[in-house]
């Protein structure tokens, strides 16, 4: 890594780490940015840094700083009812930045790669609070996947809009 892609994969680890704090509980499962936040790092940074700097959000929040939502941090975290979604959004940052990737950076690919990473972080955010809860995956879904897919998918055309801005201003500049 260059001195450019650290201070890069450093902005976003912050900028994960603020966007975890808006927060809003919902039960188990807290509403907050960080689902945007990790699908415009991925959309932005690519797969690799993107993968890498939402890992090294993840790590530091395992060794205790106070990067998840409400200022906290601990490994106790990945293995509590949240634990699925903070596993997933390395994963999702990745795909996002593949698929747009590939897609030679086009507005579908991002969107496409979006809900790629929203899926994952869905599916292993949903297995996780299923296990949490004993078992009860049905109300596990209803918890922790029905109640944010409207907002998350808005999030991700949030994501694509910003990313996509941003990406020409790099490009003319």
């Amino acid at each position: 890594m260059n001195a450019r892609e650290v201070a890069y994969a450093g902005i976003f680890i912050a900028f994960m780490a603020v966007s975890a704090q808006i927060s809003v509980s919902l039960g188990p499962v807290p509403l907050t940015f960080q689902v945007f936040a990790v699908l415009l790092t991925g959309l932005l940074l690519g797969p690799r840094l993107g993968l890498l700097s939402v890992l090294s959000y993840d790590i530091a929040g395992a060794v205790g700083l106070p990067v998840f939502a409400g200022f906290s941090g601990g490994i106790t975290h990945l293995y509590g009812p949240t634990g699925g979604y903070l596993l997933a959004f390395p994963i999702a940052a990745f795909l996002a930045g593949y698929i747009t990737e590939k897609s030679r950076e086009s507005v579908l690919g991002m969107a496409i790669g979006s809900l790629a990473g929203i899926t994952v972080i869905y599916l292993l955010g949903w297995l996780r609070l299923g296990l949490f809860m004993g078992g009860d995956f049905e109300k596990a879904f209803q918890l922790g996947v029905l109640l944010f897919v409207p907002l998350d998918i808005l999030k991700a055309a949030i994501a694509v809009g910003i990313a996509k801005t941003v990406r020409r201003m790099i490009e003319v500049g």
